[in-house]
Order: C-alpha cells, then structure tokens, then sequence
C-alpha cells in the first residue's frame, strides 16, 4: 500500500480583488502551491449574495493550498488580524497525501 503523510488542507473565501494580497501571504509563508476557484453566488450570516459578471464587485474566490502543519501556522498568523476587516473564511483541515514532501 502506498503510504500517506499529514497535511494541511487550506480553503480561504477572499473578494476576489484580494486574491493577489493572499497569494502574497502564501509566499511568504513559503507555500507554493494553490488552485483558485470562481464562486457564483452563496449566502451567510449577512445574507446571500450572487456574483455580478458587469462589474465584478461582489466575485469571491476560494484559494485553496496543501501545506505542512509549520506553513500552515505562519499563514494562519499573518492573515488572522484581515479576517474581520475583509470578510474571509479561513478553514484549515488535516488530509492524507501521497508524495508529503511536495508539500
């Protein structure tokens, strides 16, 4: 059986406008790989929202990344204090990967 190491599954709800300032964040924290995907609409504690394709002002992104439990850790305390200013989701999961060291 091939064997699994421990990582950390990260999924960020960003406006997209954002997009660039995590990315950065991810570099720095030395995480260098993510996929981004487009959301249409969803809804929260504010209400729902759909995203408007004219003027892009509400298009919300969720950056998604693998990571060590360390890169992880230096991500999560550089975008903890934009959490509330900027609206984001952050959550952080434990997933089992095949080839840990890529990540």
């Amino acid at each position: 059986m091939v064997q699994t190491v421990t990582r950390k599954r990260i999924e960020i709800l960003v406006d997209t406008p954002l997009v660039p300032r995590i990315i950065s964040q991810l570099k720095m924290a030395d995480i260098s790989g993510w996929s981004l995907i487009h959301i249409d609409s969803g809804g929260g504690r504010t209400g729902e929202w759909q995203d408007d394709d004219v003027t892009g002002a509400s298009a919300k992104t969720i950056l998604l990344a693998i990571a060590s439990e360390t890169k992880t850790a230096a991500l999560i305390d550089a975008l903890t204090p934009l959490l509330d200013s900027y609206r984001m989701l952050l959550t952080v999961g434990d997933v089992q990967v095949v080839r840990g060291n890529r990540f």
